[in-house]
């Protein structure tokens, strides 16, 4: 089920983070080692990253290895924050550029590795707990992780620290149905990730994070963080996890 990373430190090249390594998110997209079912990845990939602290996207409906334009786009541009996700669509939503991740909100990127079991049983429950969401046309894309996003944008508005507001997200999703729930957001300034039901890992080192949901590679430096869990991440504090 799809894969993503997060990254905070110092400048570098969305190539760096996307292409470089054994184990690079463009190799989990036709060959991951931690899934959940399917062996590709191949359904779209999107990477957003802070332009003078505003969010900027690219994302496609096809795979990352097959588009070589972004491959030559990557190289040049650089970035101290950045989402990128790849995904595999779960039966019944489209292969659509519309639902391609990181979705993308006021100073918000997000992210859902996961699942929502039974959603059309819950859909109309979860939109009617997200609200208005006329001003987040991402909200509106015809997948399960629309909705989800569209609860943590409610939540962020209201006032909510990024990680409490995917703790929240999990919390009312989980006692609606069953699934898996990777989240993973940025506000331009810090990470915060949720794991439920699916793998991630995260790699610090003195001015840099990194949150994946696989190694990208063979450094003995990646921690696994344990399945039910919140991880945050922000300026001079590094890495945090605590129980969901």
């Amino acid at each position: 089920m799809c894969r993503h990373l997060g990254y905070m430190g110092p400048e570098r090249t969305l190539h760096s983070l996307v292409y470089d390594g054994e184990h690079s998110l463009e190799t989990q997209a036709y060959a991951p080692r931690m899934t959940q079912g399917n062996i590709l990845n191949a359904d779209g990939f999107g990477v957003g990253w802070y332009q003078d602290g505003a969010p900027v996207r690219f994302r496609r409906a096809q795979p990352l290895w097959t588009d070589q334009s972004f491959r030559e786009v990557a190289g040049a541009v650089r970035a101290s924050c950045v989402v990128a996700a790849i995904r595999s669509a779960t039966a019944g939503f489209p292969v659509d550029e519309s639902c391609a991740q990181p979705f993308r909100a006021g100073r918000w990127l997000f992210s859902h590795n996961g699942k929502v079991e039974g959603y059309g049983g819950v859909e109309a429950k979860l939109r009617e707990l997200a609200g208005d969401v006329a001003e987040v046309p991402d909200a509106r894309a015809p997948v399960d992780s629309a909705p989800l996003f569209a609860l943590a944008v409610r939540y962020w508005r209201d006032g909510l620290p990024l990680g409490d507001g995917l703790a929240v997200v999990v919390a009312a999703i989980t006692a609606l149905a069953p699934g898996r729930y990777n989240l993973l957001a940025s506000d331009g300034t810090s990470l915060a990730a949720t794991t439920w039901g699916d793998s991630l890992f995260a790699r610090e080192d003195a001015d840099t994070v990194l949150l994946a949901s696989e190694p990208l590679d063979g450094d003995a430096a990646w921690q696994a963080v344990p399945d039910r869990s919140l991880v945050t991440a922000g300026p001079g504090t590094g890495v945090r996890i605590d129980s969901l």
